[in-house]
């Protein structure tokens, strides 16, 4: 028999697909779906997704004709990412939970229970590649963005250790989406046709303020609008000033004008356009900085107001995560690489610089909407390296 793979069948059209061509590949393949969530609280209206994702899951593994398991992560889940979520929150910041997800979840807890099953492996649909290189007599396993452009999630991996890609498999990373439908069409799966998921990693689609108030209560305050001549007497960072340079501005409600009421400002995130309900402008209104302290959302109008912009930002010394430790750089060094600051944006030129006090990374062009409790992620070429979480 071949090497033992457990794949971690969604009930979505990658992961059916990821199962089918391990099979082709003679590997013996165990699906295995994973319930995170029970809870329907925020969840909008008619989007129940897990008892239709385990259905399709199980029609798959019948299909595909392999064993099918299923396992409750939700203690776990909700320790490990809905509490980071909602302590994140309540300071301010805007977490990910895709990329804890990944981290804590699927590659953590599920990986173990995965290895109980005597797995050699463990594989998702997600779109992005590993190889392996030797450097010095040791081996380092290398996270490459996926084949599709459109759909690269290599982002959403980039808190994956060397131990946890060790024993990952990414079947459908050299596919394009169309290709993956097209197979699944072909073999009459159920999950063909399937929309992919949205919204936050297996919870689903929320309405994140009422999601949100199950622990942060409500708290009435002022939307201030800033001005965009309010920058031109800022005085300018000094050349070479990487902290200052990425230091955000702290608004006082005085330097701008009120405009509306918003009901907690912990609610809300840097480059948020909806859920406002401020009208009246020329321009609309984006969320330009939120203070938990004052209890005050600042806003500006236009998608270029100059509020939404910074050319650098800071990652503390104990949020710098390297998928790659043997290119972890030392204080004083500087290099080029390629970056991101979300999901989906178009890798960025620019610099990292490693300081006592932590990386900082400087862009060629400034980046809109620089936002604390995100990944910042960093690539040479096709390879992410590694990311850590913007401090502010």
């Amino acid at each position: 028999m071949g090497k033992r793979v457990v794949v971690g069948l969604s009930g979505g059209v990658d992961s059916s697909v990821a199962a089918y061509l391990l099979k082709q590949q003679g590997y013996e393949v165990i699906g295995m779906f994973m319930k995170n969530w029970h809870e329907t609280t925020g969840l909008l209206h008619g989007d129940c997704p897990f008892e239709d994702d385990q259905m399709f899951a199980e029609m798959v593994a019948r299909k595909l004709d392999i064993p099918f398991e299923y396992i409750d992560l939700s203690t776990d889940y909700r320790k490990k990412v809905v509490d980071y979520m909602f302590a994140e929150y309540e300071k301010g910041r805007t977490p990910n939970p895709d990329v804890l997800c990944n981290r804590e979840i699927k590659f953590d807890v599920f990986m173990k229970a995965a290895m109980r099953l005597n797995a050699d492996f463990v594989a998702t649909g997600h779109y992005c590649r590993k190889d392996e290189i030797t450097k010095d007599g040791e081996t380092y396993y290398r996270l490459l963005a996926g084949l599709d452009p459109n759909k690269d999630q290599s982002y959403f991996l980039c808190q994956l250790s060397q131990e946890q890609l060790k024993y990952a498999m990414f079947p459908i990373g050299d596919l394009l989406k169309p290709e993956v439908r097209r197979i699944a069409s072909e073999l009459g799966l159920a999950t063909a046709e399937r929309k992919d998921s949205q919204g936050i990693c297996f919870v689903g689609k929320v309405d994140l303020p009422v999601f949100l108030q199950q622990k942060l209560a409500p708290k009435a305050g002022k939307i201030i609008e800033i001005a965009k001549d309010f920058y031109s007497n800022l005085p300018q960072p000094e050349e070479g000033n990487l902290a200052a340079l990425a230091k955000p501005i702290y608004y006082k409600p005085e330097d701008g004008m009120v405009v509306g009421n918003h009901n907690g400002a912990q609610y809300y995130t840097i480059g948020q356009r909806k859920g406002l309900n401020v009208g009246g402008k020329l321009e609309p209104l984006f969320i330009i900085a939120t203070s938990i302290e004052q209890n005050v959302v600042y806003v500006g109008q236009g998608q270029n107001h100059p509020g939404l912009f910074r050319s650098a930002l800071h990652i503390p010394n104990n949020e710098i995560h390297w998928i790659r430790p043997d290119l972890k750089m030392e204080v004083g060094e500087k290099r080029d690489y390629l970056m991101r600051i979300r999901y989906r944006q178009p890798l960025q030129n620019g610099s990292l610089h490693m300081r006592e006090e932590g990386l900082y990374q400087t862009f060629e062009e400034p980046q809109r909407g620089i936002t604390p409790g995100q990944f910042a992620s960093w690539y040479d070429g096709e390879e992410l390296l590694g990311s850590g979480v913007i401090a502010e």
